[in-house]
C-alpha cells in the first residue's frame, strides 16, 4: 500500500490493515524480502494511527463550557504522587 493511500485511511481502516499485516507476519511463512516490506508497511500504519490519535487527543483537550468558552483540559496523568 502506498503512503499516499495510507494517508487517506481512517483510523479504523488503518488499524484493520495493521492487524492484517501483523497476522500475516505472525504466520511466519512470508519470504524475508516480503516480510521486510510488510514490516515497513506496518510501521507506517502504526505511525498513521498514532498521529490520528494525537490529533483527536488535542481536540479532546479543548472542551466547550456551558457559556460557550473553550477550556483547555489536560488528560495527562499526574505522576507527582508516584
Amino acid at each position: 500500500m502506498s503512503e499516499q493511500k495510507q494517508g487517506e485511511l481512517s483510523f479504523e481502516e488503518a488499524i484493520k490493515e495493521l492487524e492484517s499485516v501483523v497476522e500475516k507476519l505472525e504466520q511466519g511463512d512470508v519470504p524475508l524480502e516480503q516480510a521486510i516490506t510488510m514490516f515497513q508497511e506496518g510501521m507506517n500504519l502504526s505511525k498513521l494511527c498514532h498521529d490520528k490519535l494525537s490529533v483527536v487527543e488535542k481536540q479532546l483537550e479543548q472542551i466547550l463550557t456551558e457559556d460557550g468558552e473553550i477550556q483547555e483540559v489536560s488528560f495527562q496523568e499526574d505522576h507527582a504522587s508516584d
